[in-house]
């Protein structure tokens, strides 16, 4: 099977520093592929190399077979690629429908819209209602509230929601889980799963090993600026993916990348 998003000897360097060095990426159709690794690994830089929040010095990308040069992250998104980043990149003040369209927003159809510039707000609060009850997160009462009144928890949802009402390729998720309680944790992470059973891949950054363990259906590990090997968590414990990140353990030749 062909990956649907895959890279291949992605270099980045910031001055001296090598932040990505002849790093390979592989993202399957359909799949949850956890990315971990170190502090200093190089995982940001590689999100945001597929992602277009950075440009790689060398190096390829590949969108479903066709090489794709992103230059920003608008370049991703009109090809499907949607990122949730730790900070969620939220309006607080502006109301949960604002959110979800901002930067895409809806236009009244002819005149209205094309010359005055109206937006088409009862549109918008439609397509945003119906995003988040199809994700099972209209506990939300009031789709004008601000999003500065919801729980951490929601704002993660709204956020998760808005890259699944546009993402239509790939999703990749920063930490969703970083900063949420308990409760709130669980809630994301079914919502990972059903955006999963959507058939849309998911792309998840974290450091929280049960959480990986629980959603991913392969583990890729980066250390030193490439990817050292790719696991099945099924075959291999916790303690194994943090030795392999750290360096502690060598990971078994047969799931070495090439």
């Amino acid at each position: 099977m062909e990956p649907i998003l895959k890279a291949r000897n992605l270099v980045k360097r910031y001055g001296k520093v090598t932040a990505l060095d002849h790093c390979d990426f592989d993202l399957m159709p359909g799949e949850i592929l956890a990315v971990i690794g170190d502090n200093g690994a190089g995982k940001s830089s590689l999100i945001k190399a597929v992602s277009g929040a950075v440009i790689p010095d060398e190096g390829e990308v590949f969108l479903e077979g066709r090489k794709v040069h992103f230059t920003s992250p608008i370049d991703a998104r009109h090809e499907g690629i949607e990122t949730v980043y730790q900070t969620l990149a939220m309006s607080p003040a502006l109301s949960i429908a604002d959110n979800m369209f901002m930067g895409r927003e809806i236009r009244k159809p002819g005149f209205r819209g094309k010359w005055l510039r109206q937006l088409d707000r009862a549109e918008m609060e439609r397509i945003a209602r119906d995003k988040l009850s199809e994700l099972g997160l209209m506990t939300i009462q009031n789709i004008n509230q601000a999003v500065e009144t919801l729980s951490g928890g929601q704002r993660q949802g709204v956020a998760v929601a808005r890259a699944a009402a546009f993402g239509s390729k790939v999703i990749i998720l920063d930490e969703p889980t970083a900063a949420l309680g308990v409760k709130e944790s669980r809630r994301v992470l079914e919502l990972i799963l059903d955006v999963k059973s959507r058939g849309i891949p998911i792309i998840l950054i974290s450091h929280n090993m049960p959480h990986v363990f629980e959603v991913a259906d392969r583990i890729h590990v980066h250390r030193l600026g490439k990817r050292l090997c790719v696991i099945d968590p099924k075959d291999y414990t916790m303690s194994d993916a943090v030795a392999f990140m750290t360096g502690a353990k060598e990971p078994p030749a047969q799931d070495v990348a090439a």
